[in-house]
């Protein structure tokens, strides 16, 4: 399977210290099967750091091969995938808040986060939030976030 990632600068070795905390699955490598959100996310990072170049960089992903790994997937936005996205987003330390080596989920965008916020604020509740987000275009991410996971990645 193809992955994508979004960047503004040009880089041959996935480097984990680069990852920044509180983000939706938590520390590690971000991809997507849709190059078109790989390059929003590239223009993105120049736009923030006006430095570099809009990069998308390509990827193999050999998704035969995770049977040693610990691989924690959501398939639709589920009150479990907002729990679990709070629970990383809330985390601005460097140390990882689970030891899965691959999470692969739906990309909480800006509509989501609103409405997970309101969750967390209590302005809706589980069943609210649930139907607020139930007819939102699923978009899916893989973070690898350990050294063994990234032996199931090829640059191409």
């Amino acid at each position: 399977m193809k992955l994508y990632h979004g960047t503004n600068i040009e880089f041959s070795q996935i480097d984990f210290s680069k990852s920044k905390s509180g983000k939706d699955f938590g520390l590690g490598f971000y991809l997507t099967p849709v190059k078109e959100i790989a390059h929003r996310q590239a223009e993105r990072k120049y736009e923030q750091f006006e430095t570099g170049d809009i990069i998308v960089q390509e990827y193999e992903f050999d998704e035969k091969n995770v049977e040693n790994l610990s691989v924690l997937r959501f398939d639709s936005y589920t009150l479990e995938w907002a729990r679990f996205v709070l629970l990383n987003r809330k985390n601005r330390t460097k140390i990882q808040q689970h030891h899965y080596d691959i999470v692969i989920g739906p990309i909480a965008d800006d509509a989501i986060g609103f409405q997970i916020r309101r969750l967390e604020d209590g302005i809706i509740t589980e069943e609210q939030f649930l139907e607020e987000i139930k007819y939102h275009t699923v978009t899916m991410q893989y973070l690898f976030c350990s050294g063994k996971s990234l032996l199931t990645l090829h640059r191409l």
